[in-house]
């Protein structure tokens, strides 16, 4: 018996060794890492780029307001014990003027605190005209894609974004593109503009009678309400750099205490937190627009950027919520008009109209925040604390 290894059979065996010999040093030669040539250095000093204009935003495009039904669970007929006394809890226990109202939109039940007391409203107040341009939309005497003009005459007054924007030769900008700035960065030129597209004033508080609105008001619009609120009378320059401030400090201090108590005591753009809910329940029924701008509106009102930490700091994982923030003036220790409503839906389709209007307090921005998510998660828990029944 041969060797193995020796005769034919071991020879081709040798050489399909040899073969593979030379296939694995071809492989490792071709893997051999080349150093990689390097980059040329970039000049000591490059010339300095403009900073980028900020971009309109992008118009919102409607979709379901309603999510598809998870676990079906009772409709109580009258408000649970336990979300009444959480609410009532909450704003007894708070240290300032402050309005509550939750209404469950399907059976038609209201919770509240302090809940008739008118509160002022700040940009809470976009709400109405948005509705009031969405409207003019579902008539056909508006269209979201039309372009509006804005100059330097138009410009108002604290938060306003789109002011970078506008220069000498003013600034075009489509209808839609405004109502998300004002709905979600709650800009106060872009809301302006739209107000005076919508009619003015006597447009919106048209509208809020003609759907039976009750229990709110509409101002004058934001330069007259917010000059007026601080004792000043509007003057154009004051919506310039740091005008504004500087006129307002320059006021003896009496004048603007008697300006604010006023304000305070009969707001213009005043507002009670049942009459907050009940609109909105409105609008969730779609009983104030077309169905195609209800959910417009709902989907823009959910893609709000502004106050994250009130209400929408208590939303749990799987909710839904759509909401307007309003900010009012601070003097000395006081701040006032600190606000957030909305719409709350649950994952079963359950949607809730929330509603903190807080008027005046001395408390802080995080004992505030405190208090709204607080009511948010009573909500919540009450929601869930009916019994569920078969899916």
């Amino acid at each position: 018996m041969r060797a193995f290894g020796t005769g034919r059979f071991g020879f081709v065996l040798q050489l399909k060794r040899a073969f593979a010999l030379i296939a694995l040093t071809g492989l490792s030669a071709c893997s051999t890492v080349v150093p990689a040539t390097p980059a040329p250095a970039r000049p000591a000093a490059q010339a300095a780029r403009p900073a980028p204009r900020p971009m309109p935003p992008r118009p919102v495009q409607p979709r379901p307001t309603q999510p598809l039904p998870v676990v079906q669970r009772p409709v109580p007929t009258e408000a649970p014990a336990a979300l009444q006394g959480a609410i009532r809890s909450l704003g007894a226990s708070f240290d300032g003027s402050v309005g509550i109202a939750v209404r469950d939109i399907h059976a038609g039940w209201v919770v509240d605190y302090n809940g008739r007391q008118p509160m002022p409203q700040q940009s809470v107040s976009k709400l109405w005209v948005a509705m009031t341009l969405l409207e003019g939309v579902d008539q056909g005497r508006i269209s979201l894609s039309e372009m509006v003009r804005i100059t330097r005459d138009d410009l108002t007054l604290f938060h306003q974004p789109i002011s970078q924007l506008v220069g000498q030769d003013g600034y075009q900008e489509s209808v839609s593109s405004l109502l998300a700035r004002a709905m979600t960065q709650s800009d106060n030129t872009a809301n302006d503009s739209l107000l005076r597209r919508a009619g003015g004033p006597a447009a919106v508080r048209s509208f809020l009678t003609s759907h039976g609105i009750t229990d709110i008001r509409f101002g004058p619009g934001e330069r007259l309400l917010q000059s007026g609120t601080a004792g000043l009378t509007w003057k154009q320059e004051y919506s310039r750099g740091n005008a504004f401030y500087t006129a307002r400090a320059n006021l003896p201090m009496s004048v603007r205490q008697d300006a604010l108590a006023r304000y305070l005591a009969d707001p213009p753009d005043g507002a009670t937190a049942i009459g907050m809910v009940n609109a909105l329940a409105k609008l969730k029924r779609g009983e104030l627009l077309s169905s195609r701008s209800t959910d417009y509106l709902i989907t823009t009102m959910r893609a709000s950027r502004t106050g994250p930490n009130r209400l929408r700091g208590g939303v749990s994982a799987g909710w839904l919520f759509g909401h307007k923030t309003g900010t009012g003036q601070q003097l000395g220790g006081t701040s006032t008009g600190y606000n957030d409503v909305g719409l709350l839906t649950a994952p079963d389709g359950r949607t809730y109209a929330v509603a903190v209007m807080i008027g005046s307090t001395r408390r802080s921005i995080p004992e505030r925040m405190s208090l709204m998510q607080a009511v948010t998660r009573a909500v919540i828990s009450s929601h869930w604390a009916r019994p569920a029944t078969a899916d």
